[in-house]
This record gives structure tokens, C-alpha cells and sequence, in this order.
């Protein structure tokens, strides 16, 4: 387990722990690396992580990984149609032992909070999440409680089934720094996957490789990242160009710009930089913004989807070079 440290790190210590991170997921999950990265830079970054894709190809399966290797507390939701919002923030209840009320925190109340299925909860329930995620706080009765560092929601939910479910509203899915999809495995990697079946739960000899306030070490560092004048303006002006695009409705919003650069800077300190380039932004661009595009009715008629409009502007929007 990671030793403590003081809170300023090195961008090399930084990549040392990234990678070590990383590998340990890897022992678990049989799928693409780069995923297990974004998930990672989504936490440094202090963001939150949707995973949406089909059933079976182990959305769970890497947010369970990921708590597992930092020793933290981590708390599920499985969300349901009967799931109540006082289930995820919490209530105050009256005490005959102490004479008084008490607050009894809910299931938010952690430093990874894995919340199963989203979208089968109600919106009001759904809703429950929108100011721990934003502010990193909850307010119960007219009381405001702090959540724990690091804090990080990974939601995971299937788009294929609509039968019982509640899309995301905007607001909500604009609280996730980033959107990815696992996908099916290759070859190779299905044929692991049945290898390590054979063996029982792969989860159980997981140890972990770090702790909280070591992740807290390593957010504080990445926020020392440098980002030059010209990288910021590079993520403003993609921004601003789908706001302005013919084939989308709404662009993305400022909190957008903030979680491009701070992802950015959390993707360079993993590489062990001490400053982001106008590749990093370009590799956070699509998973970073896509899920906050909503294309026009048109658009999507011609099949055009949220990331080939921004791989579109990524060759477009030019490098400033001042």
C-alpha cells in the first residue's frame, strides 16, 4: 500500500501510481486499456464517469476493479424504480437514546459511490445526485454535510433497453466529466475472459495498490499542471464551435471547458508532464463532450452521431500557434 506523502507530488510520482493503478485494474478486466486510462484521468481529474454499453461486457466489472485497488470506502446503489432519495443522501431521524435527531448518512456518503443501472431510477431519485456531484456537498433538512476527498460517482447503464428506464436528463449527464463505451471484446480477450472464469471471482485476490490520501496527493498535483495560454484557447474555441455547429441543437456548456481542462491536466500528469498539449485535449475531446452534444432532429435522421460531428471539428478548429 501506498506510504503517506506530502500533498505537492511530482509528475513522475504521479505517472508511478497512475501505472500502477492501471496494471493492478488490467489483472481484472479483459478489455481496452485506453478505457481503463479515461476512467483513471476521469478520477484525478475530481470528475465523474458514465459507463453506458450493451449487458455482459463488464461495466461493472471495472468499477468494482477500480474501487477495489484504492483503499477507500466505496458504497453501490443499485438503482430501481422504487429507489427513494433519502436512500442516496440521507435523512434525519429522531433518537430516543440521545433524546434528539440524528442525521444517518445514505449511500453517497463515500469516496467512490458505484451506481448500477441509472437510468432505471426515477427523475425525482436521479435528481438526488445532481448537488453531491457539482458541489461535493448534500443538503438534508436545511443542513449542509461535505463529502469525502477524493469523491467520484461511476454510473453504469444500457441503452438498448427502454422498457422501465428514465433517460438522463441534461443536467445530469452534464455532471459526468466523461462518457465511455467498453464494447465487445477481441479474440484474444474473450478467450482470457473464459480462462479466468474457470478460476472463480477474479475480484477476491484483488489487493490494493494505493489509498485515499494518496489520490488526494495525486489530484492536488495534477491541478499544478501547467496549461498555456494556447491550449486554453484551443479548448474554448472547440467549445464554442459546437455551440455554433449546423447540426447540433445544443452545444457544450462552459462546465465543459472547465472538465477538458482539468482532464487534460490530469492525462499529462499520468504521461509525467508538467504541462498539457493540444494532443491530450485532442484525445479527452470525444469523450469529454460527446455526451453532452444534442444533435438536431435532422442530423440524427442522416445518422449522424455526437462524435463524428467532433471528430469533424478536432481537423476543423485550428491550433492557435501564438
Amino acid at each position: 500500500m501506498t506510504t503517506e506523502r506530502s500533498t505537492t507530488l511530482e509528475p513522475s510520482v504521479v505517472a508511478h501510481d497512475f501505472a500502477a493503478i492501471q496494471h493492478n485494474i488490467e489483472r481484472v478486466f479483459e478489455g481496452d486499456a485506453e478505457i481503463v486510462t479515461l476512467a483513471l484521468v476521469a478520477l484525478l481529474a475530481e470528475g465523474h464517469l458514465l459507463i453506458e454499453d450493451v449487458p455482459g461486457v463488464g461495466k461493472t466489472l471495472l468499477a468494482k476493479a477500480i474501487a477495489r485497488s484504492i483503499s477507500c470506502s466505496v458504497r453501490r446503489i443499485q438503482f430501481t424504480p422504487d429507489l427513494l432519495p433519502s436512500d442516496i443522501t440521507g435523512v434525519t431521524v429522531y433518537s430516543q437514546h440521545h433524546d434528539d435527531f440524528e442525521f444517518k448518512p445514505g449511500a453517497v456518503f463515500a469516496n467512490l459511490v458505484l451506481g448500477d443501472e441509472i437510468n432505471r431510477a426515477g427523475p425525482k431519485t436521479q435528481s438526488a445526485l445532481l448537488e453531491a456531484m457539482q458541489e461535493r456537498t448534500v443538503t438534508v433538512d436545511g443542513v449542509t454535510y461535505e463529502l469525502a476527498v477524493p469523491f467520484m460517482v461511476i454510473a453504469t447503464q444500457n441503452p438498448v433497453e427502454l422498457e422501465g428506464t428514465y433517460p438522463l436528463p441534461e443536467a445530469q449527464r452534464d455532471r459526468f466529466l466523461m462518457q465511455v463505451s467498453i464494447g465487445y471484446p477481441s479474440v484474444d480477450e474473450e478467450l482470457a475472459v473464459l480462462e479466468e472464469h474457470s478460476r472463480g471471482d477474479r475480484l477476491v485476490d484483488l489487493e490494493p495498490v494505493t489509498d485515499a490520501r494518496a489520490i488526494a496527493a495525486m489530484i492536488a498535483a495534477c491541478t499544478m499542471v501547467h496549461a498555456a495560454m494556447p491550449a486554453r484557447q484551443y479548448i474554448v474555441d472547440l467549445v464554442r464551435a459546437t455551440r455554433e455547429h449546423r447540426e447540433v441543437s445544443l452545444g457544450a456548456s462552459p462546465r465543459a471547458s472547465v472538465g477538458l481542462l482539468r482532464a487534460a491536466r490530469a492525462y499529462a500528469a499520468a504521461w509525467g508532464r508538467d504541462h498539457i498539449t493540444t494532443d491530450d485535449i485532442k484525445q479527452l475531446t470525444v469523450p469529454v463532450l460527446a455526451h453532452r452534444l444534442i444533435l438536431s432532429a435532422e442530423a440524427q435522421l442522416h445518422g449522424r452521431t455526437a462524435a463524428g460531428v467532433l471528430d469533424e471539428l478536432l481537423q476543423s478548429v485550428p491550433i492557435p500557434t501564438n
